[in-house]
């Protein structure tokens, strides 16, 4: 059995659900089951996005993201279900808790994939023969199909369990990359969008090839340091470990300053708040986090500080959605004495490129909506500096206005 398990180095599996919110709901009513289904807003409307929608809907061109209207338009017969989030986690954890079966070293990244390191686990048989059984078991425990990438480490998996859906189990060697990833156009690459696409585009990247052999100060110039990263895995190199611990460790970003002068204006307290959720926004997209918890700490004069907190419905990394939830925290806990120091910290943090949204089909749109305003005033912001442009929460309130 050794011979299929590196001397050195690691075997990794991604393990891709597909379709999961649809196939939740199939295994929840098997009537569904074989019919062309769409997880969505409320079927009475004519608004919203798909937020995913079962093989059978595809086939007839239904996709994600497409608006709820075309997809009925395309696909008159389509079911629309609204999404169930907790039904949704409840199935997740089970998957999880199915794959430690099969070893201890298993790292969720999202609900519905994650990647599990088998390279000790040779008494249950080659790595396939392993991938197999967790398809089958999936399968039969909870009526779940998933695609599976075997791979020496977790960006080569992950590339791998894309091959084939549904219910596909793929191989990829770094060997194999020549020729199976470099032909590709570099947006099918994990980790690229049509941004940083559009960016590598200026300087001629345009396949996982071009990538793979790009200049290093182009790069860097292009998209920053992320790009030499980017370019290793282009190459096939990713030393990251399957770390069972990363979803648990609550990470935080945090940003505050104490007060040149005690503060009892509301109107310049918020303006603080509002500077300090632009530091905690960019360090987030720094960082390539968002949060799903924002806390607010209020020291007073008299030394006495508070901390409180709020969990949101969806993760968020704009200064504007960090502000608001700020804000509101403040507004209920500021007793009205004078503050000498405020600080905002974002805490429950997920990685962005597996972070999941729990959007309802209307929130979502109202999101999309939102993102290029959202690009325009951190451009605007770069460019002339952040007070460039002020909220309405810099206003000065009425009962504070001096009197001309």
């Amino acid at each position: 059995m050794k011979e299929f398990y590196p001397k050195m180095g690691r075997v990794i599996l991604h393990v891709d659900m597909n379709s999961f919110f649809a196939s939740v709901e199939i295994a929840n009513d098997p009537s569904l089951k074989g019919k062309p289904l769409a997880i969505a807003g409320d079927a009475k409307q004519r608004k919203g996005i798909i937020v995913t929608c079962s093989y059978e809907a595809r086939e007839y061109g239904v996709k994600t993201t497409m608006q709820l209207w075309e997809a009925k338009k395309l696909c008159p017969k389509l079911i629309v279900k609204q999404p169930n989030h907790e039904r949704y986690r409840l199935v997740s954890q089970a998957i999880f808790d199915l794959l430690r079966k099969y070893s201890d070293l298993v790292e969720p990244v999202s609900i519905d994939e994650g990647y599990v390191d088998i390279t000790d686990c040779q008494d249950l048989g080659k790595p396939v023969q392993i991938a197999e059984m967790i398809q089958k078991d999936l399968l039969k425990t909870l009526d779940l199909p998933c695609s599976i990438g075997i791979a020496p480490n977790k960006f080569l998996a992950k590339m791998a369990s894309d091959m084939k859906k549904p219910l596909g189990i793929s191989i990829l060697r770094k060997r194999d990359v020549p020729a199976v990833l470099w032909p590709l156009p570099v947006i099918e690459m994990h980790g690229i969008g049509e941004k940083t696409a559009k960016k590598l585009e200026l300087i001629h990247v345009k396949t996982i090839r071009d990538l793979a052999h790009a200049n290093d100060l182009q790069l860097q110039s292009a998209i920053g340091i992320h790009g030499i990263r980017l370019k290793e895995r282009a190459n096939g190199i990713d030393p990251r470990k399957v770390d069972p611990d990363a979803a648990a460790v609550k990470k935080s970003i945090g940003s505050s300053i104490t007060l040149p002068r005690d503060i009892s204006n509301q109107s310049e307290l918020l303006s603080v708040l509002e500077k300090l959720s632009d530091n905690v926004a960019s360090r987030l997209k720094r960082k390539q986090y968002v949060t799903k918890n924002v806390s607010v700490m209020i020291k007073y004069k008299n030394r006495e500080t508070i901390t409180r907190s709020r969990m949101l419905e969806n993760p968020i990394v704009e200064a504007r959605d960090i502000f608001k939830a700020a804000k509101t925290l403040f507004i209920k806990n500021w007793n009205g004495h004078p503050v000498r120091l405020l600080g905002i910290t974002g805490q429950d943090l997920l990685k962005a490129d597996h972070s999941f949204e729990q959007l309802s089909l209307f929130s979502y749109e109202k999101v999309a909506k939102k993102e290029p305003l959202y690009e325009a005033i951190d451009q605007m912001k770069k460019k002339y500096g952040s007070s460039i442009l002020r909220t309405g929460a810099e206003s000065p309130h009425p009962e504070n206005k001096k009197k001309s």
